[in-house]
């Protein structure tokens, strides 16, 4: 069974103000690859481990039906009250029972959520309701991080690293797959045609306050909060303050590069 996390309507709701879309890179990968095995256009993509539908909402600019499912009923019910294109639609489901057809989807993604599965089950599954021809693309967002802003990018990656490493503490054992760059995820792809991209990088817009709300979105984080909700809640407030003061500003609207590496597994049935 795939490990639940990101349950509570406040931590979804976190989620959905702070989690950013699918950067332009790893979008133009995805769409390169299904373009050149000729897999889009199509008529159905579903998109996985969907949480509050960031990455669903960049698909409904290429397909003609969309649906995006997830474990939890509070991301997606944060999903359905995020305005969206009319051939979008949300189901709550685990990623190992997708209630869909055999050979019924052109294209299953899933963004930043398949370490979460049971790699077999899903597996399974992806072959089950994936036409052939059709396509997978599953990545997610790497801890390879950093912040530019005028002359001070290397302080602020450093002071934005800190705390970073400060949060990991509390991760999931599950987290582990990300930081082996989504290897054992590749490897249990069933699709002959397949290949494993490491290198895509995307600069998400964002400013001080979305950087210090990224965060605080992430499952170690929600942990570390639990365990001890005065040093959780102080060490975003101390790393915010640093922030602006190595930047000389005032404001946490002022924005800021954030730069992402992404992992892309992709395989075509």
């Amino acid at each position: 069974m795939a490990t639940q996390m990101f349950e509570g309507r406040g931590h979804a709701a976190v989620y959905q103000k702070y989690r950013f879309a699918p950067g332009k890179e790893l979008q133009q990968t995805i769409l390169s690859y299904l373009q050149e095995k000729k897999a889009i256009p199509a008529e159905l993509a579903v998109d996985v481990g969907c949480g509050s539908g960031q990455g669903t909402r960049f698909l409904g600019e290429h397909f003609k039906k969309v649906v995006g499912t997830d474990i939890s009923e509070a991301q997606i019910q944060e999903a359905r009250d995020t305005p969206c294109m009319p051939n979008i639609s949300y189901l709550v489901c685990p990623a190992e029972e997708l209630p869909f057809q055999d050979a019924s989807v052109d294209v299953l993604t899933s963004f930043t959520a398949a370490h979460w599965f049971d790699f077999e089950k899903f597996m399974r599954e992806a072959e089950r309701v994936v036409k052939p021809g059709g396509c997978v693309a599953i990545s997610t967002y790497t801890a390879d991080m950093s912040l530019r802003y005028g002359d001070c990018s290397e302080k602020l990656t450093k002071i934005f690293r800190e705390c970073w490493d400060m949060i990991l503490k509390y991760s999931h054992n599950r987290l582990k797959y990300v930081l082996q760059d989504y290897k054992e995820i590749f490897e249990a792809l069933p699709f002959p045609d397949k290949k494993r991209i490491t290198d895509i990088y995307d600069q998400i817009p964002m400013t001080v306050e979305g950087v210090v709300g990224y965060m605080e979105s992430a499952s170690p984080y929600q942990t570390f909060l639990k365990n001890d909700p005065k040093a959780a809640t102080s060490l975003l407030q101390e790393t915010e303050k640093r922030m602006l003061e190595t930047m000389g500003v005032s404001s946490r609207e002022t924005p800021v590069e954030f730069w992402v590496r992404h992992v892309c597994v992709l395989g075509c049935k």
